[in-house]
């Protein structure tokens, strides 16, 4: 083992000396965190409020709201303070809980991602079998162990990485991410890299191949379906594609930016690719399902009094 150091803060040196420009990213940032709290509440309250909307489909959605929310809150106030700040110290205790809630945010939106294909599977290859499948009973278990299972695992990943001893205190990241962590041990990490790799070798299977399988399945019934039914698939998973694709691609950029070498990439391409996950999905969804689903849309219509309730 290396000459190790008990470090009581790590050093957040993506930030670096930025000057003046600091107050009009804090002004970004801040309009972009109200925007996202605004967007997701709305449709959060409205799915709530509106009976109608006391379905699976939308009670899947108002989860994945949530955990939008959640993971948000992990980011921007850090990054709103970080920015007006003139030092980046983060605290140990802090770090952890940062990439606690960051990483059960991205396997629960894995994991929310992959219920929802399986409800549109059944929605469209059992419509006469889907309210007995999609039982209340069964859509709160659904919600309920997307959560807990993302929440176990990552207590096992932070529980891990306590037990480290580390040689150094500098990351490279606007936030703290646990491979940016990892990588500063001094100690053996065989453990932590095994745990991690197991990790994400199940999560991606248990959600990506189910997710393709009940796509490939909805395919096969639309190829032979009235234009009707085509329409309908089309309407109800275009929204869901969309939202899948921008999130797989935003945790990609983070994987391979933690893995290979980027530091010939402009600083400002580096930290956009960086939150690119954590930024876009909570705006992109919420507008993305609030323009394409009409009923959501006239819904949120009488919510904010654009026209009167009939």
């Amino acid at each position: 083992m290396e000459n190790s150091t008990h470090y009581k803060v790590f050093r957040l040196a993506a930030y670096g000396d930025i000057g003046q420009l600091k107050y009009f990213y804090f002004a970004v940032v801040t309009v972009l965190y109200f925007v996202i709290i605004l967007a997701n509440t709305l449709l959060i309250g409205v799915i709530c409020i509106e009976r109608s909307f006391h379905e699976p489909m939308y009670l899947f959605l108002c989860a994945l709201f949530v955990n939008q929310l959640y993971g948000s809150t992990a980011l921007f106030p850090a990054l709103m303070f970080y920015l007006l700040s003139d030092t980046h110290d983060i605290s140990l205790l802090y770090c952890y809980l940062q990439i606690y809630v960051l990483y059960t945010c991205a396997l629960t939106e894995f994991s929310n991602l992959a219920v929802m294909s399986y409800d549109r599977y059944i929605s469209i290859c059992y419509p006469l079998r889907y309210n007995n499948i999609m039982t209340p009973k069964i859509i709160c278990g659904l919600i309920l162990l997307s959560w807990l299972f993302s929440f176990f695992l990552n207590a096992i990943n932070i529980s891990l990485s306590l037990r480290l001893q580390f040689c150094g205190n500098v990351l490279d990241r606007l936030y703290c991410d646990n491979y940016s962590v990892v990588k500063l041990a001094c100690s053996n990490t065989t453990l932590n890299n095994m745990w991690g790799l197991l990790v994400t070798v199940v999560y991606l299977s248990c959600t990506i191949c189910p997710t393709i399988y009940s796509y490939v399945r909805i395919l096969q019934i639309c190829l032979k379906s009235s234009k009707e039914t085509k329409q309908k698939a089309f309407n109800t998973c275009t929204p869901h594609i969309a939202s899948m694709l921008n999130f797989f691609f935003g945790w990609l950029f983070v994987i391979l930016q933690g893995r290979y070498e980027t530091a010939d990439l402009p600083p400002i391409l580096r930290t956009i690719l960086f939150v690119y996950f954590l930024i876009c999905p909570p705006l992109f969804n919420p507008l993305m399902y609030g323009v394409r689903i009409v009923k959501i849309r006239q819904a949120c219509k009488k919510v904010l009094g654009i026209y009167p309730k009939t």
